[in-house]
């Protein structure tokens, strides 16, 4: 059932079993724990658990120091060097390239035309988190950045089963995946070496993490620097373009959100003092976000036997937990399946206040995503430039999710564009 519907599957596991349930056989167990209760254990106690075998499928893309594959002392080294570069005050030097490219993307648009609003704005954000992360030089390397990334990428993009299949077994695919990240690691070790031989002062994500230090005087080495780079790309490239095509399909289909967030954000391209204003804005990308979360399930590795709710999970069990099934609950979200960006509004009937245990799109504990400040950023510039200049219409047709990674629209998300307005 979860293989053949995840997204169906895990809420009728919950519906049946109750907030913790268990299968498999032998050395082969899994636990799948739901609810906030189960997310609050869960995160204040991580010393129960570890990520790296639970994320070992991705360890061949990600590399072996990424932050989602590290644990103990390295993960917390690793992270107090990386979250300097995801400040807020960092993130807002931002916001100008963002809104400039979304802009160079609509620039393109004409009034009459059918635009699969999803993919172009995938191919903007794939292009946006590159320069930010990596600087103009990288990204102006057009072959790497949609060819050998966009393959590296379309490695991880894969049900937990196959991508221990495909590591099992030689294949093609397999081996055009890893070539791809052999390229893609020889371009980012050239620009490293550069770096570190010309002292010029960069503002981009990789010169950040460059001359980041911490309390010793150490930095990252040319190991963690490349694993960091390729998996901040792979973590926010697609969630982010994901939830800008979810964001743009709910926004047209539900009567009156498109025109309502059309009014607030008016014509000027925002910038860090005007985009904290836009609150009925930031209402629709949390409803998106609650609704369909870029992460519908995510892992840990049981380290130590616990128990939970009367019930005992020993140690090597894999434990599942899911913010999609957490923010279906209807007794913590009144009407869950609807999309409805008023219940943020505190005075709204529908609105119930949302705690690190009931709203996690990002995760949650030390492991919570370290970019999710640059995501929401970028989600929202990128919205309201789409709102600010162009009018469109959605053809119609239904829109279901794949992946359970970074869900996402199956088919695309095809709108009429109506007008484009001057920048």
């Amino acid at each position: 059932m979860l293989a053949r519907d995840p997204y169906e599957g895990l809420c009728r596991v919950q519906a049946d079993s109750g907030n913790i349930a268990g299968f498999g056989w032998g050395p082969v167990r899994y636990a799948l724990m739901f609810g906030p209760e189960a997310n609050a254990f869960l995160f204040a106690n991580s010393g129960l658990f570890t990520v790296r075998e639970a994320f070992d499928v991705l360890v061949p893309v990600n590399g072996e120091t990424a932050l989602i594959a590290s644990d103990g002392a390295a993960h917390k080294h690793r992270r107090r060097l990386v979250q300097p570069a995801f400040h807020r005050r960092r993130v807002d030097g931002y916001i100008a390239r963002m809104a400039e490219n979304a802009d160079a993307l609509i620039d393109t648009w004409r009034p009459g035309e059918t635009v699969d609003v999803y993919a172009v704005l995938r191919e903007v954000t794939r292009r946006t988190t590159v320069q930010l992360l990596f600087g103009d030089r990288l990204a102006a390397d057009e072959d790497l950045l949609a060819g050998e990334l966009q393959t590296l990428l379309d490695g991880i993009d894969r049900p937990y089963s196959q991508l221990v299949a495909l590591r099992s077994v030689p294949n093609p695919f397999w081996r055009k995946v890893l070539q791809a990240r052999t390229t893609v690691l020889d371009r980012l070790m050239r620009e490293i070496a550069d770096r570190r031989m010309d002292p010029t002062p960069r503002h981009d994500v990789l010169g950040l993490l460059l001359d980041s230090r911490d309390e010793d005087g150490g930095g990252l080495t040319d190991v963690e620097l490349q694993d960091q780079a390729i998996s901040l790309m792979a973590a926010g490239y697609e969630t982010t373009s994901a939830a800008l095509g979810w964001a743009v399909h709910l926004m047209l289909t539900t009567e009156g959100v498109w025109e309502r967030a059309r009014a607030e954000v008016g014509d000027a391209p925002p910038t860090a003092e005007s985009l904290p204003a836009f609150t009925y804005l930031g209402h629709v990308v949390d409803e998106v976000l609650r609704l369909r979360p870029p992460v519908v399930m995510s892992a840990r590795r049981v380290a130590e036997d616990f128990e939970f709710q009367r019930y005992r999970v020993p140690a090597g069990t894999m434990l599942l937990y899911s913010p999609y099934v957490t923010h279906r609950m209807p007794e913590l979200w009144p009407e869950p399946g609807e999309f409805r960006p008023d219940r943020w509004d505190p005075d709204s009937p529908l609105h119930r206040p949302a705690t690190p245990a009931t709203f996690l799109p990002f995760g949650g504990g030390q492991h919570r995503c370290i970019g999710s400040v640059l995501a929401l950023t970028g989600i929202k510039v990128t919205l309201a430039r789409l709102l600010a200049r162009t009018d469109l219409v959605h053809d119609g047709a239904p829109v279901t999710p794949r992946s359970i990674t970074a869900m996402r629209p199956r088919e695309g998300v095809h709108v009429l564009v109506k007008e484009v307005r001057p920048a």
